[in-house]
């Protein structure tokens, strides 16, 4: 009987987990195998999100892994390890608990953490992060043109918003957004619980998407919205309050980007294994196997240094990750995995193009990765500012 073959983390970067780890990892991976793998597929082609399935995720008890006092390596993993099988649902994953439950934990007052935690935790209620505008992305801390107005009358003190922000993932279901707007008197940059139902908050699907088809973005419109003043983010007083949660984020999707490449190749070499070719297996091709190692080895690059990452922020305090270190994970992981599932597609040959065969649902999805939370561009940029003392940032 032939020996196994070796798993994509080619250097055991798991067996650093604790036991306890281990066992939980081992758990997700039986719940994404029964629960997600056989359906994702359909759900991305459909561009339906399987909201049925989230008091399952809950059951889990990954919200917040950090503040279960387990490593932040477990937390990457958790993270690669949802992307490998839908990088749609790991999306949902990280807006919902890495923005607006960690935004909770870090910037809400002990009344909002107590009246809205919870629920969030426990996906009774889902959140959303509102900070993309329709003519700022990268720019949009200096750029940010959705505006808060502080109103004082016999009622109380509440705040009117108007404004637009665009490709909010959760956006068309959550239940609250951290929304960000400037202050209409001060021109600081202000975060807001706000209730979705709210009168004046209008929600439009962005249809025609070719990634992340099962995250549900949503285009957002206030007008005239009215916001308690105790719905006002405590802890936030302008955009520079949110380095250490912008910073986890861009570790998050840096994670996905190995999560990525970890998919593209179980996917590549099950197909050149299985796949016949002028009378034998495709993965008897020199050439096949040249971009397979390529594949590997781009993966296990990305995973060492997300696993260098982990270990910066488990020290904490000074020697924690700096957002230069992580704009360069950020930045290289995702270039790694555009070369890394172009590979992929290459070698499933025209059945890379269909999503029955899984590389083309993979392929598509890495360039949203690419993209969002910073752009190869911008966290290029922030690395080099840090290696040369000059900014080439406006």
């Amino acid at each position: 009987m032939p020996s196994p073959l070796p798993a994509a983390d080619f250097y055991d970067y798991e067996s650093l987990l604790s036991d306890a780890e281990s066992a939980k990892l081992a758990q997700l991976r039986e719940f994404l195998a029964a629960e997600v793998a056989p359906y994702a597929t359909t759900w991305w082609n459909d561009a339906d999100f399987p909201a049925h399935i989230l008091p399952k995720i809950a059951a889990l008890h990954l919200a917040a892994p950090d503040r279960r006092k387990y490593s932040h390596l477990f937390t990457g993993l958790v993270v690669a390890e949802m992307t490998r099988t839908d990088t749609s649902l790991a999306t949902f994953f990280l807006v919902h608990h890495d923005l607006f439950v960690q935004a909770l934990y870090d910037f809400g007052s002990e009344e909002q953490k107590a009246r809205l935690l919870p629920d969030a935790i426990a996906l009774r209620t889902t959140g959303a992060f509102a900070l993309t505008e329709p003519d700022h992305g990268s720019d949009v801390a200096g750029g940010m043109v959705t505006t808060a107005l502080r109103v004082q009358d016999d009622g109380g003190t509440h705040w009117v918003l108007n404004g637009a922000k665009r490709w909010i993932g959760n956006g068309t279901f959550c239940d609250h957004m951290l929304m960000w707007a400037r202050d209409a008197e001060t021109g600081e940059v202000r975060g807001f619980i706000l209730d979705a139902s709210l009168p004046g908050v209008t929600r439009t699907k962005i249809e025609h998407k070719i990634a992340l088809r099962t995250v549900q973005n949503a285009h957002i419109v206030l007008d005239g919205v009215q916001v308690l003043e105790r719905d006002r983010f405590a802890g936030i007083g302008s955009f520079r309050d949110t380095n250490t949660l912008l910073r986890g984020s861009r570790i998050s999707v840096a994670w996905q980007a190995v999560g990525q490449q970890l998919a593209a190749f179980d996917v590549a070499r099950a197909y050149a294994l299985e796949r016949p070719q002028f009378g034998k297996p495709l993965a008897s091709f020199q050439l096949i196997q040249g971009q397979l190692v390529k594949m590997l080895g781009n993966a296990t690059a990305s995973l060492a240094m997300m696993v260098r990452i982990a270990g910066l922020q488990d020290r904490g305090g000074d020697a924690d990750a700096t957002m230069a270190q992580v704009a360069l994970a950020k930045a290289h992981t995702t270039a790694a995995m555009r070369e890394t599932v172009a590979m992929g597609r290459s070698i499933l040959g025209g059945n890379g193009i269909v999503t029955d065969y899984g590389m083309a649902k993979i392929f598509a999805d890495a360039e949203a990765i690419y993209t969002y939370e910073g752009t190869h561009e911008v966290n290029t940029l922030i690395a080099g500012r840090a290696i040369t003392g000059v900014s080439a940032i406006v």
